[in-house]
């Protein structure tokens, strides 16, 4: 299953000669004026006394001990119902978007800061026709290299028993020498050949792994250093080849349990697991069984169906699992990146062309 890009034409996307950009989401004055040197078009309005000061880089959300006035609520909706386009969910709120849309019939774009912000978009339950009047494009794209280091370290963890390492440490032991597993002898199968699989494929593929993409029956959709394609939906077939497998799908309801019992009752007894894409894709509680009981000899987990995850969830506690809060496509970079993609976008935008990333607002990806 790969991310695309949806190029619909609406009627309220008759080329603009300008756009009033109103920033509903913490960026700094520095990328701000990034944005306006890069497409002098847009009248960028921000007010940063009404934006939650950020804690470290990529705080979309920002501090949550921030509140406004009464006062600053009210200018702050007024100022986002003035937007032509909103730079960020209104404080990454579902609801607050919902009431931007129906409030501001001028609406007509709004970037996200998550690459899967579809689900995002979903939870606001928007009407039929401000999905239709409204574009909502993704980051997709800023985020692959971060995420495919992270599957790469998944990977090689999962291959060099990572776990029993630091266990045998722990406990001083000097036990019996015992060869670990060689990555350039292995298989890959990557469920998921977006932007980020694309990227896990050159580097695994970069380390001498045989690499199996997993695409939708009937597709013949290419990516670079794939060594062969297999259905999606025939994941439990192929398990039994794959020496790891690399979740990056994004979280819709044809993706939701995808990599489940099936998959992990074939799969190659020892497997890694490792999953960047949306915590619904993968069963957890039959992840957390074959994981228990050695089918799945190790999992780099930095997404989970619920987040944060469960202070009672045994993936906390099991020896063969590492947990990653979310954060593995964060980098100092990831905010001045999304600023750019904006940035052409909107000059994608103002030229009459088609906006890169734009949500499918049928299956929310």
């Amino acid at each position: 299953m790969t991310t695309t890009t949806t190029t619909t034409t609406r009627p309220s996307a008759l080329r603009p000669s300008t756009l009033r950009v109103v920033v509903a989401s913490p960026l700094s004055e520095e990328l701000c004026r990034l944005i306006e040197r890069a497409e002098p078009r847009l009248d960028l309005v921000r007010d940063q006394t009404l934006l939650p000061p950020m804690r470290h880089p990529a705080d979309y959300r920002g501090d949550p001990a921030f509140r406004r006035t009464p006062a600053q609520q009210a200018a702050f909706e007024a100022l986002v119902d003035s937007a032509d386009v909103l730079y960020g969910i209104p404080d990454v709120d579902p609801d607050a978007l919902r009431r931007t849309a129906q409030a501001n019939p001028k609406l007509r774009w709004v970037q996200l800061m998550a690459a899967g912000g579809g689900a995002q978009v979903k939870a606001a339950g928007l009407g039929d026709d401000d999905l239709a009047r409204v574009a909502f494009t993704t980051s997709a794209g800023v985020h692959g290299g971060p995420l495919a280091e992270f599957a790469l370290f998944g990977i090689l963890a999962g291959a060099k028993r990572l776990p029993q390492l630091q266990q045998q440490q722990h406990e001083h032991d000097w036990p019996a020498r015992r060869p670990l597993g060689q990555v350039r002898d292995q298989t890959v199968l990557l469920v998921g050949l977006g932007g980020i699989g694309r990227e896990i494929a050159r580097l695994t593929h970069a380390l001498g792994m045989h690499v199996i993409g997993a695409r939708r029956a009937g597709s013949s959709s290419t990516v670079d250093h794939v060594d062969e394609y297999v259905s999606i939906d025939d994941l439990a077939e192929h398990a039994a080849r794959a020496d790891a497998i690399v979740v990056s799908l994004p979280g819709t309801d044809a993706t939701e349990g995808l990599v489940g019992a099936a998959v992990f009752a074939t799969a190659r007894p020892g497997v890694t697991v490792v999953n960047v894409g949306r915590g619904t894709v993968i069963d957890e509680a039959a992840l957390t069984l074959a994981l228990q009981n050695g089918q799945v000899g190790f999992a780099a987990l930095d997404v989970f169906a619920t987040e944060p995850l469960a202070a009672d969830s045994a993936l906390w506690d099991l020896p063969n699992v590492l947990v990653s809060p979310h954060t593995a496509a964060l980098d100092p970079g990831e905010e001045r990146r999304i600023a750019e993609l904006f940035a052409e976008n909107a000059t994608a935008l103002l030229d009459g062309r088609p906006l890169r990333n734009e949500v499918d607002t049928v299956e929310f990806y």
